[in-house]
């Protein structure tokens, strides 16, 4: 079989079965099984595919059809333009999260070295390409599963910059000190999370991709959504740093609880950022 025969041949059973990017999908899955760049399916397509590895991009395509996201498929995932390992503790980075990043980054300005906390790191998707981008900058990595902390240290190591990574495990922040007691002789400037705020109800209503492939403790924030977000803002009022600012990925009915949430904690300049949807994506305050 030709590799382009092949790709045709995947991409053709992903559209039947409706998936809602059958030919990105089917590009990704094929030239993994190849060893090929996603280029090649075209540049190399009527050159013979091996059988070992049609026989890879078949039970490739065999789970993508029984609904396993790629990412899981493939173990990786690209996020901010890198990419980065997964394992079964962590979320799939998704690309509105790059709006989080995208916030912190422009609202930094000549801030060359922040100090920076991620509770709730995950893979390290959001820790590790704020390192990248700011070179200075030193990050603590916050997360309740030594799994998933173990992931963000190797995705930290992947992308050169653990030498500036904390990994620590812990509930919430409750191993960190408060900024009057840190030992940097100040708190953090930045509080970042993506944490769970799908309600609990709404659950089981959600995609197979996602209830039957991600961690349910990186989904499930509770009876409201809220239950995180009080527990992550109560804490950053307590480890930033006066002046410093807490970014949160929210989820699209969610800005109006999180404003009255920051401003009982007495946070100001209160910003909600949409994503590329126009759904509200972020919430981002400052400490008085």
């Amino acid at each position: 079989m030709e590799i382009g025969q092949l790709y045709r041949s995947v991409r053709g059973r992903f559209r039947e079965a409706g998936l809602e990017t059958p030919d990105l999908d089917a590009r990704l899955l094929v030239s993994a099984a190849l060893d090929l760049p996603v280029s090649a399916l075209l540049l190399q397509e009527r050159d013979p595919a091996a059988p070992e590895a049609v026989a890879q991009a078949e039970r490739h395509a065999h789970k993508r059809l029984a609904g396993m996201p790629v990412g899981r498929i493939l173990g990786e995932r690209e996020f901010y333009g890198r990419r980065f390992l997964l394992n079964e503790a962590t979320l799939e980075p998704r690309p509105d999260t790059e709006t989080l990043v995208d916030a912190v980054l422009d609202r930094c300005g000549a801030q060359e070295a922040p100090v920076i906390c991620d509770i709730g790191t995950g893979s390290g998707a959001i820790a590790v390409t704020l390192l990248a981008e700011r070179p200075l900058s030193r990050m603590v990595g916050v997360d309740l599963s030594e799994e998933a902390l173990s992931c963000a240290l190797r995705n930290a190591e992947l992308h050169e910059v653990a030498d500036r990574f904390v990994p620590v495990c812990a509930d919430y922040t409750s191993a960190l000190k408060p900024a009057a007691d840190c030992p940097l002789g100040r708190g953090f400037d930045w509080v970042v999370s993506n944490p769970p705020y799908i309600r609990t109800s709404v659950l089981a209503g959600l995609s197979r991709e996602v209830i039957q492939h991600d961690p349910i403790l990186a989904l499930d924030g509770g009876e409201d959504g809220l239950a995180a977000y009080a527990r992550i803002v109560a804490d950053a009022a307590q480890l930033l740093a006066s002046g410093g600012r807490i970014a949160l990925e929210i989820g699209y009915d969610q800005a109006g609880d999180l404003k009255k949430l920051l401003r009982h904690h007495d946070f100001v300049a209160i910003e909600i950022i949409r994503d590329l949807s126009g759904n509200n994506r972020v919430a981002l305050a400052r400490k008085r």
